[in-house]
């Protein structure tokens, strides 16, 4: 991974707007959700376009500890999963998932699948984030599986001896991964399963793009309006696997194109994309931008912004991107429908409207989003921005920095998480456009 300074300064976009094409690399979301898959397969499976990063390596080396066999090509983006068909060959493993939420959640489904005892655990702020919904779910599909400092968060310890499937209850309103973890595992219970979601289910789309993957590698999971959910027992095969650009890393390139008033082609995702975060890029033609849309590209090119009132519950990994773009906006931006991004690797409501503020905007910060009018002409001035050790601050933040001189970005080095290469790819596009 990259060395990075303990601060990083953005030096202002000059000369002409940008005009460029990026591929950013693969997606987070897929590629955890098809290592889940894949270990769990009969028979070996290659993912094409794995996404290298903090998270994708700490999914790699907790299967590795659970006796799967996995070998990461960094360099070719390539990851080989040779699949212990739903059998875990360890008894007994203690994973360390870091900051990775998808590696928490989607693993404690999976090791309920096994026989054996595992044990879960994160550092500080993983140990904040709730996971007894899930923990609940699974011990009434016959799981054994507790909070073992008995706050609902980490380290969680699972009993494992299989799961018996039948029916279970899942609140909507904290985290889709919950469910998604479930969803995963559940081929390899005993009997059917019935998920029924209590309350409004959050970022559907993650939850669609799990249905897809399961699909992909052969099971036949249903769903009813994102209420209810049938699974039944079946085995998933091995097979290659291409993972498509992150949608959620896309965003900033967007965005920038927004901002500069320039033009910037996202390569590899369009119109085909399953991934929720393409819409993005409809937000943004509401705010005044242009956006051509084909299979495989997305072209966005900037305009006069304009603010907007927008329920991001389905894009909420792109809300702090939002939340900038809306500093250059004429009006104010209201984003809605997202209480549940208080849980994720930090507070993100609070951390957006403490950081906005120090740019000059006005932030009313709301139970379930924010309230944001940018501030008059001249008004922004320099800034030191806190990430709070959390990748998207960092990586929404530095847009700023390319109109506003001044802006510092700390511990940039926290773009590791899922996009290493961010700062690299920035200047990339910076030369590509001089």
């Amino acid at each position: 991974m990259p060395d990075y300074p303990s601060e990083l300064t953005i030096e202002p976009w000059t000369g002409e707007p940008p005009k460029a094409a990026i591929r950013v690399p693969g997606s987070k979301s897929l590629t955890n959700r098809a290592l889940i898959v894949a270990a769990m397969a009969e028979g070996p499976s290659t993912l094409s376009g794995a996404l290298d990063s903090d998270d994708t390596r700490v999914m790699v080396q907790a299967l590795r500890a659970l006796g799967v066999d996995v070998q990461h090509g960094t360099k070719a983006a390539t990851i080989r999963v040779l699949g212990c068909n739903g059998r875990l060959p360890a008894r007994e493993a203690t994973l360390h998932l870091a900051n990775s939420g998808t590696s928490l959640r989607f693993l404690t489904a999976m090791v309920a699948t096994g026989v054996g005892t595992y044990h879960l655990d994160g550092s500080p702020r993983m140990r904040e984030r709730p996971v007894s919904d899930l923990i609940e779910s699974l011990n009434g599909l016959g799981a054994r599986a507790s909070s073992d400092l008995g706050t609902g968060c980490p380290p969680v310890t699972v009993a494992a001896r299989g799961l018996e499937g039948g029916f279970a209850m899942v609140r909507g309103d904290v985290s889709s991964q919950f469910l998604s973890g479930l969803l995963m595992a559940l081929p390899y219970a005993r009997t059917p399963t019935t998920i029924e979601i209590q309350g409004e289910l959050v970022s559907k789309p993650y939850v669609a793009m799990t249905l897809a993957v399961m699909r992909d590698f052969g099971a036949k999971p249903s769903e009813r309006k994102f209420r209810r959910f049938d699974v039944y027992p079946s085995r998933y095969q091995g097979r290659e696997y291409a993972v498509e650009p992150d949608a959620s890393a896309a965003s900033y390139f967007m965005a920038l194109a927004a901002i500069t008033g320039g033009t910037v082609t996202i390569e590899g995702l369009g119109t085909r994309s399953i991934q929720g975060d393409v819409a993005f890029a409809d937000i943004l033609e509401h705010m005044g931008c242009t956006v051509v849309r084909e299979p495989e590209r997305i072209t966005v090119t900037g305009g006069p912004l304009r603010g907007v009132d927008v329920d991001m519950n389905a894009i909420s990994d792109t809300v702090m991107t939002m939340a900038v773009v809306a500093l250059f906006a004429r009006g104010f931006t209201r984003i809605r429908n997202v209480g549940h991004i208080r849980h994720k690797e930090t507070d993100r409501i609070a951390a957006i409207a403490a950081e906005l503020r120090k740019l000059g905007a006005t932030v009313e910060e709301l139970p379930d989003g924010l309230v944001i009018t940018p501030p008059d002409a001249g008004a922004t001035g320099p800034a030191t921005i806190a990430t709070y050790d959390d990748h998207r601050m960092a990586m929404s933040f530095a847009l700023a920095g390319l109109k506003v001189p001044g802006v510092t970005i700390r511990d940039p080095g926290c773009v590791a998480k899922t996009y290493p290469g961010f700062w690299e790819d920035l200047g990339a596009l910076r030369r590509s456009s001089s």
